[in-house]
């Protein structure tokens, strides 16, 4: 048994039973694949995938406790090297973290310009993506670190860690009859049509459930992937825009103004997910720090380890 055929049959789950394209996505031919896997299956005396000719078809029951386990294998064979890697040389390496464009533009500038001065020698990537997205890039051991909104705390495979707490402001032109409408009300937003995030992004879902408890149907207009986008076509007279406060910056955004909507909508917490059971290097746990420093290492540690005591809420 060599971790190569448990890594295929993983990948081969993973992608859906699309063993072309596990073979793409581990850089290997579709027959080496086949005949790696078959070889497992011999070994093991079960057969992991049920097969109509040359085509998977379904999971087998054996094979779904194969790749359960071959998973945890999988994951505490990358832990080992990341233990070796981390006493051979504490002070280079990578750290990759998936987010959401707004976390990239607006909440994680400061504690990446602080982690390169302290560890210029460590490959920091930042990959972008939605929710869903980013939590299967973890998951799949292609980041070491989530952080969005949305989503984590849906997949219990995560390790899910509140960060900050973040609500939203209503984006005007200048001279737009909204800025005299005080207190801002729900009821005076739908009159407009709005521009706001995609589903899947940045608290929406609470910005609909607080028009619907109020039985109102904003009229969206266009989802956007980032606020950046809401903002540009607020400026060009599509609507107006509802997004995160802290992705408006008065000395930037000068052709537009900022209503506080946070009386209107509950704060939405912007969390950190890890996979469990995962070994993180010791810089990951002081980036961590960095962006929150509410959560020190041996918090992070217990949270992951699954430790009694582990639960953490702002």
């Amino acid at each position: 048994m060599k971790l190569q055929q448990l890594r295929y049959a993983v990948e081969v789950a993973r992608q859906g039973l699309n063993v072309s394209t596990a073979a793409d996505v581990l850089h290997t031919s579709q027959p080496g694949v086949s005949k790696q896997i078959r070889l497992l299956e011999d070994e093991l005396g079960v057969e992991i995938f049920e097969r109509h000719g040359k085509r998977v078809v379904a999971i087998t029951e054996p094979g779904r406790a194969v790749i359960s386990i071959a998973e945890r294998i999988l994951s505490e064979a990358a832990n080992l090297k990341r233990a070796g890697e981390e006493y051979a040389n504490e002070s280079s390496g990578s750290l990759r973290i998936a987010t959401t464009h707004t976390q990239a533009r607006y909440a994680l500038p400061k504690a990446v310009t602080a982690f390169k001065l302290k560890y210029p020698g460590v490959q920091l990537s930042i990959q972008q993506g939605n929710p869903t997205q980013i939590c299967e890039q973890v998951l799949a051991g292609e980041a070491d670190v989530a952080i969005a909104t949305e989503a984590i705390s849906g997949y219990p495979e995560l390790v899910s860690l509140p960060c900050y707490q973040w609500n939203r402001c209503v984006v005007v032109p200048p001279r737009h009859p909204l800025l005299k409408v005080q207190p801002l009300t729900l009821e005076a937003v739908t009159r407009y049509p709005i521009i706001t995030y995609d589903f899947a992004f940045a608290g929406r879902s609470q910005v609909n459930k607080a028009f619907e408890s109020r039985d109102l149907k904003p009229n969206v207009v266009l989802s956007a992937l980032d606020a950046d986008v809401i903002k540009t076509y607020v400026e060009l007279g599509l609507g107006i825009g509802i997004m995160a406060k802290m992705a408006f910056d008065p000395a930037r955004d000068r052709t537009l103004r900022a209503i506080d909507a946070s009386h209107l909508f509950e704060s939405s917490t912007t969390r950190l997910g890890i996979r469990r059971g995962a070994y993180l290097r010791g810089y990951a746990y002081e980036f961590i720090e960095l962006f929150a420093p509410h959560l020190p290492r041996k918090s992070v540690e217990r949270a992951v380890t699954g430790e009694p005591g582990s639960d953490y809420q702002l």
